[in-house]
This record gives structure tokens, sequence and C-alpha cells, in this order.
């Protein structure tokens, strides 16, 4: 201690810091040797305080960590989530920006603002070029009540979205367009419960198609899955919906007034980023992403700096730029979004009030589920859509009444693949480097 002076700035290694504050607090702080190695602490025994967290911020912030609490005498250390607020943090903030909104105006003076700059940040102000080549499709099956075929499309000069389309197999007229991003459960687009929603879409009389995040699925023949988590990844995927979108509704039976867009997890962050981008999409289904203080754990939801627009927003602020089409948003008790309708949901009701248009946003809370997209969620979602988009949902539902899934078929993921199962049929000109891609957007 006596060597320890303002001179050398009272410098010690965060380890024995750490060490210092078990021993003072009698407790247990747990972190991986990587995240310690080689980290010093300037002024260390200055930042102590009486009270044992406010020592942990003033010691941490300083090194870009944060602690977590465990139980008693129980913490945590990890970097710092740049996504991540604490719930009371994110409450704060949508009562400071409740305070800034009174109408109409001032709400759409805000809106144009968020969305000028979103699209700035994401690096497509003004869009790419498109492609003009035509989507290649492959495989159409028959099933009850709906066809499926495998699509991709090229949204950049070699660069493919894949997916799955799924087309109502009888329909008169116009029908609606449904866009299902996929989200970070394990499998992509292949698994079940998104084979199941597109189905049912389909069979309800819609045009739905899903399709893989980026270096995801068979987007992961083209890039590494490390690039997945490149901030990039965020803009490839929102010109992916775009793109998307713009083919499905050359369909002559497509209907531009009804196109809707739902995803859960990573994409219900695409859900509400599209709909606030994209005045083409009608509803939306947000489902277990919306929370005022998480915006997206991975930089494919928040990598590109659009929840720092407007001197900073967040996802709830983003899905209120909905308002006032019809907006559905599934939450649930074991997640980021288990404070939805004492917290969130407010805000975006009080939005949706300046237009008299209250009644078009809803929530279905599920206090006893978790973080996915299951079956009670997908109900929920059925039934919004029906009733908004004036669909037959008696086409899906048994004698009683109940909504059935059972005539849908799940395939296994090889008969949904574009390219074959080893991607042996990708173009020629298909990308195959990320920095191929980086120099798109650096032109």
């Amino acid at each position: 201690m006596s060597s320890q002076t303002a001179d050398d700035q009272f410098r010690k290694p965060l380890k024995e810091v750490i060490s210092d504050i078990e021993q003072r607090f009698n407790v247990k702080i747990r972190y991986s040797e990587d995240l310690v190695k080689d980290r010093w602490i300037t002024y260390a025994g200055w930042r102590f305080r009486p009270d044992l967290e406010k020592t942990l911020s003033n010691i941490l912030s300083s090194q870009d960590i944060t602690f977590t609490k465990e139980g008693e005498g129980k913490y945590k250390l990890q970097n710092y989530q740049y996504h991540l607020k604490t719930p009371e943090e994110g409450k704060q903030q949508l009562e400071y920006l409740w305070s800034r909104f009174n109408d109409v105006p001032s709400w759409e003076t805000r809106k144009a603002e968020l969305r000028d700059c979103m699209w700035k940040a994401l690096k497509l102000s003004p869009l790419p070029p498109k492609t003009h080549s035509k989507p290649i499709i492959t495989g159409k099956r028959t099933m009850n009540g709906y066809t499926i075929e495998n699509v991709a499309i090229e949204t950049l000069p070699g660069v493919y979205v894949s997916g799955s389309l799924y087309r109502p197999l009888k329909s008169k007229g116009k029908i609606p367009v449904i866009l299902n991003p996929d989200g970070h459960f394990g499998d992509g687009r292949y698994r079940a419960d998104c084979q199941y929603r597109c189905a049912m879409q389909a069979r309800m009389g819609a045009i739905a198609f899903s399709y893989d995040l980026f270096a995801w699925g068979e987007s992961a023949l083209q890039f590494k899955s490390s690039d997945h988590r490149k901030s990039l990844a965020m803009t490839v995927q929102a010109l992916n919906s775009i793109r998307i979108l713009d083919w499905l509704l050359s369909f002559k039976e497509a209907d531009p007034n009804r196109v809707a867009i739902t995803g859960g997890s990573g994409g219900g962050s695409q859900t509400m980023l599209i709909t606030a981008l994209d005045d083409r999409i009608r509803l939306s289904v947000p489902v277990v992403m919306m929370s005022s203080y998480h915006s997206g754990g991975c930089p494919c939801e928040s990598g590109m700096g659009v929840h720092l627009c407007g001197n900073g927003t967040n996802n709830v602020e983003i899905a209120a730029m909905a308002a006032p089409r019809p907006q559905l948003v599934i939450s649930d008790g074991k997640d980021w979004t288990q404070q939805v309708p004492q917290v969130e949901f407010p805000y975006l009701k009080k939005v949706y009030d300046f237009y008299g248009k209250g009644s078009e946003v809803e929530n279905v809370h599920l206090p006893k589920e978790g973080h996915d997209y299951g079956l009670s969620k997908r109900l929920a979602m059925y039934d919004f859509i029906a009733r908004h988009f004036h669909l037959d949902i008696r086409k899906v539902q048994d004698k009683n009444g109940k909504i059935d899934e059972s005539p849908v078929t799940i395939e296994k993921y090889p008969a949904m693949y574009v390219f074959g199962e080893k991607g042996e049929k990708l173009p020629a000109n298909a990308v195959r480097d990320f920095t191929q891609l980086e120099k798109m957007f650096d032109k």
C-alpha cells in the first residue's frame, strides 16, 4: 500500500481489486480470466464506497465491464452490454420520451427525424440499385390447402437470400402478403414452428414467405457464421426484407393494402424495424422482442446505431412508428418482455391514441411462457391477422371451432433447400467473402 501514490495513479491490477472487494464486502464474484487479464484500475482505492454495488460501478465502468447479481452475496462480471439497460433505466427513458410528444404533429416530426436517421445509419440512403435478376424458384410441393416453393432472391450482386414461399392452393381476387423474417432460434426457418405459422397463413388465404437470417441457413453457403455477428448483417437483413416485399407485391394476386410482417426474437426486431421504415407494411406482429431496456443482443439487431437516432431511442418507440397501422405485440413472463403490459404497452397505446386508433394496437401477454414463437403465440397471431385482413379463419378451424395446425406437413430440412444439400447449385456469381460485401457499401 505504501507504494501507491498519486504519481502512479494508485494503479492496481483489476484481479487484485476484485479480490479486495470480495474480502471487504464478504461476497463472491465470478468472471472469466480473459475478462480481467492485463487490466489495471487507476485510483483503485479511491473508487471504493461503503455500498458494494456503488463500488462495483465505480471500478468496473472504467473498464467497460458490468455486473449482475446472481444470488445473495454472489455476482457475475461480463463485458459491457451496449444493447442492454436495466429495466428501471428503460422505464425512465420511456417516461422522458412520453414528456416530449402530446399530439400527432409533434409525433410525426419525431417519427420523420427517426426514420431519416435510421435509413442513414443502415447505409440504405439511398437504397442500392436492384439487381433485376429473376428469383430462383425450385421444388414446388402441394400440401393440404397450400403449396410450398423454395426461393432465392439476389438482393445485391452475388448476394442471395433464401426462403420458403407458401401460397393458398385455391384463392380468388387479391390476397394478403405476409413476411416472416427468421429469428435466432435453432435450425432457422426450417424448424417446425416456422413451418406451422407460414403454412397456416397460406391455408387462411395469404401469401407467406419465411427467410433466412444473414449468414444462417443457406446464406451460410456464402458467408461464415461469424459474419452474422458483424454489424452490416443488420443492413443486409433490412435490405432483404425490402427486396422480398418488392418481389411479392409484383404478383398479380398480391394485395398491396394487406401486407403484414411477423417474427419472433431477432425476427421480432426485424418486424419492428421494417414496419418503421416501410409504409407498405400495413400490419405487424412483433413477438417476444419489444422491450424498453433490450435492443437486441446480436449486432444484426442493434449493430448499425439505429437506436442512437434522435438522441436515443428504443424498440418501443421504433414499434410506435407503426401507428396507426394495426399492431399486435406478443410478450411473455420469462424474458425482457416481462413488463410489457405495465411499462411498454401504455407508451404504444398513447401514440395510437394520438390518432384516435387505440383499438388498433393490442398486447397478448403470456406470463407463464418463455422466449419462443410457440403455439399460443401463433394462435394469437392467426386471430389478429384474420380479423384485420378479413380472412376466413374457419379454413383453419376444426369441427369444434378451434384452430387446428394438424393438417400442416412438417418437412425435413433438405426439402426446403434452394441450392442443394451441399450448396452445389449456388450460382457462379455468388459472393463468398464478407470483404466483398463491405465494399458494396463503401462505394
